[in-house]
């Protein structure tokens, strides 16, 4: 049985990405204050410097880039000029190389001298300005100005070392409560009121207003816990974790910091990223080319298919997508119709040798073009199951109803790793959340490279 009872495939919006809250999301600000400050500092040097030497407005402008690549304006907790300087020479030297490239293949500008000044003036006055952001902004949080409200999960010695360190008010955030099943300390000793069991998370960050969660130690199994916040994914939360062993993990500038406490910032839910978007749009521009390519081979298909099992050489099948919703899933037929079945797992009978060259070829899939573009599928994501087994690996299998946050597709992360046909449950599960977890544009075309070399040898089949 799946270990949290609430969640259910009859109930799906709640946690899924069609369920996200569509208000605004909040947009940090002291990145767009980092970024408005290094622009004036660009921008200086440009008007100082720029009309002598077109090669400074190319290192100029690529320094902006550059900066944001080396994740100069993620919010971060513990504000430090120090540990941004070797951030900032490093991206002054790329922005030069970015010049120089600039240079010799286009001919813009004339990397020499005056670039050199113009990047030690820049890194100068970015270092400058951004003490100068820095001094204010921790000024503000002390004084309450600049406060995210935030709930600990995990009412123990940690938890209540956490709530005194972040009360001084210097990382900018308000504690108010905390979240536990079975409190460690007594009620006398609690620096701040419990405020609901594990279960009562998303209910509590409605409530409270909360902008941050961070995950202390709690007596509550980790997969309750991971299950939980998995649905609270729908909601403008910022999530942190304390590691386990602590004491000796080692920070690095993607783990914050708060008095010798690491705290790790959980990946947002795909569908929060700012590249989501450009999903649907490969989606849409793949699958309206591919099946204006793959006509011809569809046809023929088509005529081959109807010529070995007879009239209807498409076939549809109701199979489970996002948010749980059912759709009509698209293929070529490789089986005699009173072969077909919607709750046996593996059918080979009545496959015949026009279906199964169809099968080692994946052309029978290429229907599913159709459903990507109506948007029902996507090219890559879990491969979508028909309603009996979904409901039956669902209360077999702790993790596999969490795959339909996302769209289903094509192909998948857990099929370019040879789980498909007759192959274990569990690790398609495993390999299905892995992909939702850790979802790019650059992991979506992994995949389709990967389809396309396992088409092409005919792999698994």
């Amino acid at each position: 049985m799946t270990s949290d009872p609430g969640t259910s495939l009859r109930s799906p919006r709640s946690w899924s990405a069609g369920a996200v809250r569509r208000g605004r999301r909040r947009r940090s600000q002291l990145a767009v204050l980092l970024l408005a400050t290094d622009a004036v500092c660009v921008l200086t040097v440009v008007l100082l410097l720029g009309h002598a030497a077109p090669a400074v407005v190319v290192f100029s402008a690529s320094a902006l880039v550059v900066h944001a690549f080396a994740g100069l304006y993620r919010p971060r907790m513990d504000l430090s000029i120090l540990d941004d300087l070797p951030l900032l020479g490093g991206a002054s030297i790329a922005a030069i190389g970015v010049a120089s490239i600039a240079d010799g293949a286009l001919g813009v500008g004339d990397v020499g001298a005056g670039t050199l000044w113009a990047a030690l003036a820049q890194t100068a006055l970015v270092v400058s300005s951004r003490a100068v952001v820095y001094s204010v902004r921790i000024r503000y949080r002390r004084a309450g100005r600049v406060a995210m409200r935030t709930l600990v999960v995990g009412c123990g010695g940690l938890g209540a070392q956490l709530v005194d360190i972040l009360r001084s008010g210097e990382h900018g955030l308000l504690p108010v409560g905390f979240i536990d099943d079975d409190p460690r300390l007594p009620a006398g000793e609690r620096p701040l009121p419990v405020l609901g069991g594990i279960a009562d998370l998303e209910r509590v960050v409605r409530e409270h207003h909360a902008d941050i969660v961070v995950i202390a130690y709690s007596n509550v199994p980790e997969m309750v816990v991971v299950d939980v916040l998995r649905s609270c994914q729908g909601l403008d939360v910022e999530i942190f974790t304390v590691p386990r062993f602590w004491q000796v993990t080692n920070t690095h500038r993607f783990v914050q910091s708060v008095r010798g406490v690491p705290l790790v910032q959980l990946r947002r839910p795909a569908f929060r990223a700012a590249t989501w978007p450009l999903k649907r749009v490969m989606d849409v521009v793949a699958s309206a080319v591919g099946l204006v390519v793959a006509a011809p081979v569809l046809l023929a298909c088509a005529l081959l298919v109807r010529r070995e099992v007879g009239p209807g050489p498409l076939f549809r099948q109701e199979r489970v997508g996002l948010d749980g919703r059912t759709f009509s899933l698209l293929k070529l037929r490789t089986m005699r119709p009173d072969a077909d079945s919607d709750v046996r797992w593996h059918v080979e009978d009545g496959v015949g040798p026009v279906g199964g060259w169809l099968r080692r070829l994946s052309l029978d899939e290429l229907p599913q073009l159709w459903n990507v573009l109506r948007g029902e599928m996507s090219l890559v994501g879990p491969r979508p199951e028909r309603p009996h087994f979904v409901e039956q690996f669902t209360l077999d299998y702790d993790d596999y109803l969490w795959r339909h946050r996302v769209p289903v597709g094509v192909t998948g992360w857990a099929q370019v790793h040879g789980l498909r046909g007759d192959t274990s449950i569990s690790e398609r599960a495993r390999f299905d959340n892995h992909y939702v977890e850790n979802w790019s544009l650059w992991l979506d075309v992994k995949v389709l490279l990967r389809t396309v070399v396992q088409v092409l040898t005919a792999a698994g089949r």
